[in-house]
């Protein structure tokens, strides 16, 4: 049973944007606190941002600015808002949920910042 499908990923020119979206189960939506990981290759994957159910973001230094973290939690949706890409964002992006007693993640959606 799949619980976290990310898409939006692809190719982008560097400055262009990109909106990263991650569909989730109800349960996981009503109160898991939920992130937006990213591994790039060779390296460790990274927190990029974070969201609780009720709307306190978090974001790494390295994106603060340029990237915005939504969730809709009736829709069951969370975003990514990815603008002024820069080659360094090209990497494999995670949707991430922390329960109690559980932690999930997806399958992960690919963006490449090239030219």
């Amino acid at each position: 049973q799949v619980e976290l499908e990310e898409s939006g990923g692809g190719l982008v020119q560097p400055g262009g944007s990109l909106r990263l979206s991650c569909a989730g189960s109800p349960r996981i939506f009503r109160t898991y606190p939920m992130h937006w990981y990213r591994q790039a290759p060779g390296e460790q994957r990274k927190l990029v941002a974070g969201i609780t159910s009720g709307g306190v973001t978090e974001y790494a230094d390295s994106v603060k600015g340029r990237f915005t973290i939504e969730r809709d939690n009736p829709r069951t949706v969370m975003y990514l808002q990815m603008n002024n890409l820069e080659s360094e964002d090209t990497a494999v992006y995670y949707c991430h949920a922390q329960g109690d007693t559980e932690e999930l993640w997806g399958k992960g959606t690919l963006v490449i910042v090239s030219s």
